[in-house]
């Protein structure tokens, strides 16, 4: 099912303004006092990046919380050091194992953050209420076949040299870190956002561990399908692209497919709207399975 995010917005706005039945208005305010967000973010971000969600989700009354990945955000390991995804999506694991076995939390993946909460979809399908992918690499095994590394690994070609990559294992070796250039990093990821948040990326984004992202294999597991879940495509984006965004989809198709007019970056470009996507996602697919 794909929707338009204005008549998502709307729709949440009835929501919340009352016009919807008085059962959606006891679902939502259930579903308010119950649901807890995991943010996750992309390669070289941090729990950061979710600033202005957090800040919507909690002035609404949800729990939000923000993961920094291993040698993201304040963690202060070093990316060329980490060359498994296993350690790298470490602080995601350890996050759902304390949960307590009758908790459930919404797991929410921006880009390379796909492949972290599909992992803790795999291992913990039981405490994920819903997973939504937000302009995220959605791969069901991981990077397991070329299919996978066409589809899920972000093509910057058409913008020339971009990366300042790091060489941990020596430079005989592959490339264990990668960051995109300074100069280049508004026009590639931010062209849309406003200047002061791609201006604020710029001085947070750390270098992110290639090596560990691209080791990211997945054991099949039936408990898998069991997690709802929820894609939202961002059409400017130059990163993951619509076509490979698409293909994912195609692939390993959601419940709900929600559609942003937005870069790579939508909760700097139109929080608002990522916001009530999200909001509207948790109303209608936590519990549909």
């Amino acid at each position: 099912m794909l929707v338009k995010a204005s008549e998502e917005a709307m729709a949440v706005r009835e929501i919340e303004d009352g016009v919807d039945s008085n059962n959606s208005r006891e679902i939502n305010s259930i579903h308010l006092k119950q649901q807890h967000f995991v943010l996750v973010h992309g390669i070289g971000g941090g729990g950061w990046c979710w600033y202005k969600i957090k800040c919507l989700m909690e002035n609404s009354g949800y729990k939000v919380s923000c993961i920094d990945l291993k040698s993201s955000g304040i963690d202060q390991s070093d990316a060329d050091s980490i060359l498994t995804f296993d350690d790298y999506n470490k602080p995601v694991i350890d996050f759902m194992s304390a949960l307590p076995d009758n908790e459930q939390v919404i797991l929410v993946g921006h880009s390379a953050g796909g492949l972290s909460i599909t992992q803790a979809c795999h291992k913990f399908a039981n405490k994920v209420s819903l997973a939504v992918y937000v302009a995220a690499t959605m791969l069901k095994f991981g990077y397991s076949t070329d299919e996978d590394l066409k589809d899920g690994v972000p093509d910057l070609s058409e913008f020339g040299d971009v990366y300042e990559l790091g060489f941990g294992l020596g430079q005989d070796k592959p490339p264990t870190s990668a960051l995109i250039k300074k100069e280049l990093q508004r026009k590639i990821i931010y062209p849309l956002s406003p200047h002061e948040d791609s201006t604020l990326a710029a001085m947070l984004l750390r270098p992110g561990p290639l090596l560990a992202l691209t080791r990211a294999q997945f054991i099949e597991n039936v408990e898998v399908e069991k997690v709802p879940c929820v894609y939202i495509k961002t059409r400017q984006d130059n990163v993951v692209k619509p076509k490979q965004q698409e293909a994912m989809i195609n692939r390993w198709p959601p419940g709900s497919v929600y559609e942003l007019d937005s870069d790579h970056s939508p909760f700097f470009f139109t929080p608002f709207i990522l916001f009530g996507l999200l909001v509207k996602a948790a109303t209608f697919h936590v519990g549909c399975n």
